[in-house]
Formats: C-alpha cells, structure tokens, sequence
C-alpha cells in the first residue's frame, strides 16, 4: 500500500508539472494580441539571440537555435503565462570560460546536464526557495553581469581579434592593445551608432523595436561600404541541424559537474526573477515557480541537442513581451515560430550583419540592464545592503558568477545574523510592584534580581548575553524571565549553561520563569534545564519564581520569615507597567 501511495503522489506532483487545459483556454482568450506581441518581441530578440550567441563562442547559429528551441518549449512546460526564454548576457559570462577549458562540446554537455538537474529541483519543489535571494545580492549581481557585457563586446565594438584568454579584464586590455596598434575606426562607428540609437529611441519612442532598425540600417551601410569595412557575422545554416548526442563525451561528466550546477543555478535564479518581474508588471498574473523551473529544464535539455547554448528566462524580452499586451504563452511560441522562419528563410541576409553592429546592440543592453534608481536606493537604504551590493558586483567582474553570489549571500547572511543578534537584550526588571514599604524593597532588591531576555538566543547573541549575565554582584538570587525568548538553539542553551554554572559557584541560585514547551527539549539535551529548577521544579509565572525565591532566602537565614509573611505576591494588575505585561 505504501508503494502505490508514493506511486500516486509522484505521478500527481508530475500532472501538476505539464500543461493543463487552462492553458489553452488562456491562448483562445486574445490571439490578436498574442500574434502582434510576439512579433514585436522576435524583433527585439533577433539582434540579441545572434550577439550572445557569437559572445559565447559557439557561433550566432547557437544563439539562433537556442532562441527557437528553448523559447518554444520554455513556453509551453514553463509556469510563466508571459515568459520569454533564449540566451542571456548572464548566462553568455558562464560559458565563456567553460568555452576556452573543454570547447563547445563542453557547454553543450553543461547544458544538457543543467536541464537535467533543473527537473529535478522542480520535482522537489525547490522553486519557493528562490524568493528568499536578497535584492541586494540581485542587484550587484545584475550590475557586474552589465559590465562583463559590455567588457565582452570591447573585441568587436573596436574591430578586433578577440584574444586568447578566459578572463574578462584581461581580455578587454589586450584588445586595447591590439586597436592601438590597428585601429579600426569604421567597427567603433557601427558599434556606437547602433548602441546610441537603441539608448537615444527607447527614451524617445519606448514601443519602436530600435535595436533591428539600427542593425538594419548598420548592415547596409556595411554593404554599400564594401564586405571590409566591418567584419560579419559569416555563413548561417539554412535551418536547425538534426538532433544529435554526437557531442557527448561521458568521461568528461565528472570534469563538468560543477559548471553544471553553476548553469542551472544560473538558469534557476535568473528565470524565477524574470517571472516575478513579468508578475509585477501586470495584475492577475502569478507564476508557478516549480513548474517555472520544470520548463527550463526541459528547454535546457532539447536546446544542446539543436546546438544551442543553455537558456533562461530573459527578463528584457519578457517585460517587452509584456509591455507590447500579451496575454498568454501564444505570445512566446509566436516569438520562437518567427525566429524559426528567420533561420530558414533569411539566413543570408543575417549573416551579413556586422559584429560591430551586434558588439553595439548588447553595449546598449548592459547599460539598460543598470536601474540607476535601484542601486541609489539599495545604497541608501542601510550600509549593509549597499555593501552587500558592492561585494556581489565587484566578485562577479573580477571571480565568476557562482562565487559571487555564494560570497553575496554569506555576507547577507552574516549581517542578517548580526542584526538580528543585535535584537536580543538581557534587562533589569523591577520585581515588587506591590504597595511594600521601603525597608522591604530594599531588602528585596538587595538579595534578589530579575532579567528579562528578549529575543532571539542563538550563537550569534550567546556571548554577549552570557558577559552580561554573569557580571551580576551582591545579590543571592537571579530570577531569568524567558517568556520573550523567541528562539533558542544549542549554542545558546550552552552559554546559558555556563552562566548558570559560573552563578552558582559564587553562591548564587538562578531560577527562570517562563520556559517555553519548545525550548524545554533544546535546554535538556545540555544539560541546562536542570540547573534552572529548583527543588525538582521550574516556574511558569514569574510571581512563584520569587516565591520559591524568597523561599530559598529564607532557609538560608538571609530573609527573615516574618517579612516573608508581610510580603504577597507582586500584583500583576496594580500599575499600569503591569497591565501591559503580566509577570511571566
């Protein structure tokens, strides 16, 4: 029985991961419009598709089957109703260097094995996770993948040689030392042209697709110029190859296990924040982010198969797919089918576009990738999130992409950590509320003292509370009010431990009061609960805790047993301090 329970589970988690009869109600819903904004996005994503494909180093012909293949089916088993998947400028800064170690069957192996693994997170439902990813950590990641892009064009852009090398820095001064010696000003003029008409036209005309005007415009001046003033993009294949594994080699998957997870982190993280962003920009719309990932893997799979480069969700040519009215994934199979028609039918006239011309296209889409507003106000809003920022987008220009985020995450962590640390408080409370004389209350506070703990007291807040807790003097009695503790781990329930132990060596007894269920086991697994007890009991209120205190006092001889028997109990409701918080 049990089998075939887990059976049914499985084969429901994988129904809820394929389409389903709703999303073909949501492609008859509009056609027109889905047909009018999937052109406008093929449009904008041509020049894109055939730039980051030459920037990865497998050609423009696998930026083109990538944009075909993984946009198609990204459309239809992805959980975004709106997005729009190809190659990227941030998957394009992985691959180079995956490109120069094992070559293009390497990336292509990688990208078969992101897909792969991107399924299986969506079986597992990691999706939700991606959410929990800190916006600063996004936006300097963001900001140095911008200015990796535009490093990259900095070979064609000046109508050079792209050197050998891996590294982006070094890459770009060696092409300034290669234009040095040859400039080629007519490749500098297509690439600025181009990239000052796209920035110049979405300022003033944001819905005019500029990006193919300019590449238009650059590839017939190029003709007219003659074929050498401006190096081009070369011979394309008339249509997508014939699915093969030809390029599979399996004694190198051991070697390709982490740029594989590094793409389909990539892939994971990127996608999801496309979808969120298209979520945003329209009302209604809300992306299944398992089912999210399940597309991209399965685009990411078939698209190596094609030849194409690993994909994601593209966040430009979503929000552009978005801004032009679409209203289902129609809209992204119509961007797919027209890309395809182009690999066939106009593959001569592509491969006549200059690579200055595309160097100038993504030129124009780092710098579009850069929300000034955003990074102003992630910088002012507290030191911690501008220093994360700055951390992520310097390790991305200078590390990788991985190491960046790992490093803006663990230092988001740390600072999280601390700030929340910095929450926890031991204070000094008064514990006789009640209408005693002042003999008495001296006498109270002269042998016994009340500190409640709020917050959090975990390992990144023990020690300061334990240099605190055990500085107590002249008193014989600690009451620790832990009704406000609202989180408690080993570390902590250690460092109470000790303090408890230091306390109590200097003839100290520490009761506590308020003991939470779930922090009973946390404190009994060190050792601590015990200590906390006294004669085999632990207090549920504050006002027995100084009972069984001044019970204490008084069979040591310290608290004389007449003034016991003045004194009640303190009065929860005789001040308005107490009305506010009962003693616990």
């Amino acid at each position: 029985m049990s089998t075939s329970f887990d059976l049914g589970r499985a084969r429901a988690r994988l129904t809820a991961l394929l389409p389903g009869r709703t999303d073909l109600t949501e492609i008859r819903r509009d056609p027109r419009r889905d047909l009018l904004a999937g052109l406008t996005v093929a449009i904008v994503a041509l020049p894109l598709a055939l730039g980051f494909g030459v920037s990865s180093g497998l050609g423009a012909e696998a930026g083109l089957a990538t944009a075909v293949v993984a946009g198609a089916l990204a459309a239809v088993f992805g959980g975004s109703n709106l997005q729009v998947s190809g190659p990227t400028g941030a998957m394009t800064v992985v691959l180079v260097p995956i490109v120069a170690e094992h070559g293009p069957g390497g990336v292509l192996t990688v990208g078969l094995m992101a897909g792969v693994i991107l399924v299986a997170l969506a079986v597992l439902r990691a999706g939700k996770y991606m959410q929990y990813v800190p916006a600063p950590v996004v936006e300097g990641f963001t900001l140095g993948i911008a200015c990796i892009i535009g490093l990259q064009q900095i070979p064609n852009a000046l109508g050079v040689p792209k050197p050998e090398g891996d590294r982006v820095l070094v890459v770009t001064w060696r092409a300034l030392e290669e234009f040095a010696e040859n400039p080629n000003w007519t490749a500098v003029a297509f690439a600025l042209a181009v990239a000052g008409v796209m920035l110049l036209g979405a300022r003033l005309r944001p819905a005019i697709p500029f990006s193919i005007l300019a590449v238009i415009a650059a590839t017939i001046v190029a003709q007219v110029a003659g074929l050498d003033a401006a190096k081009q993009i070369g011979d394309l294949p008339s249509g997508l190859p014939a699915p093969s594994l030809a390029f599979l080699n399996p004694g190198a998957l051991g070697s390709l296990l982490a740029p594989a997870v590094a793409v389909a982190a990539l892939a994971a993280l990127e996608s999801l924040l496309s979808a969120s962003v298209a979520d945003g920009m329209t009302v209604g719309q809300k992306h299944d982010p398992d089912r999210e990932l399940f597309g991209q893997g399965l685009a990411n799979i078939a698209a190596p198969l094609f030849g194409g480069v690993p994909a994601t969700g593209a966040i430009a040519r979503t929000a552009v797919n978005v801004r032009t009215g679409a209203t289902s994934r129609l809209a992204s199979l119509v961007h797919a089918a027209i890309l395809a028609v182009i690999v066939f039918a106009a593959a001569p006239l592509v491969s006549r576009i200059p690579l200055a011309a595309l160097a100038g296209v993504l030129l124009a889409t780092a710098i579009r990738m850069v929300e000034v507003g955003s990074l102003r106000a992630m910088a002012k809003a507290t030191r911690s999130d501008a220093l994360i920022l700055v951390l992520t987008a310097i390790a991305t220009l200078a590390l990788d992409l991985v190491y960046a985020v790992i490093i803006g995450l663990t230092v988001a962590g740390v600072l999280a950590l601390r700030a929340v640390a910095k929450q926890a408080r031991l204070e000094e409370v008064p514990l006789d509320r009640g209408d005693h004389s002042a003999e008495e209350h001296a006498l109270l506070a002269e042998h016994i003292v009340a500190y409640r703990i709020d917050g959090p007291l975990f390992f990144a807040a023990a020690h300061r509370f334990l240099l605190e807790l055990t500085e107590v003097a002249d008193v014989r009695v600690v009451i620790l009010r832990m009704s406000r503790v609202s989180t408690m781990d080993a570390t902590g329930a250690l460092v109470l431990k000790d303090a408890v132990e230091k306390l109590t060596r200097r003839g100290i007894l520490v009761l506590a009061s308020g003991i939470r269920p779930d922090q009973h086991q946390v404190l009994d697994s060190v050792g601590a609960l015990e200590l906390l007890r006294h004669n085999g009991r632990d207090y549920a209120t504050t006002p027995e805790a100084i009972l069984g205190a001044r019970d204490h006092l008084e069979l040591a001889g310290i608290l004389p047993a007449a003034a016991h028997r003045r004194m009640t109990l303190p009065n929860a409701t005789t001040s308005p301090e107490s009305r506010e918080e009962p003693l616990r």
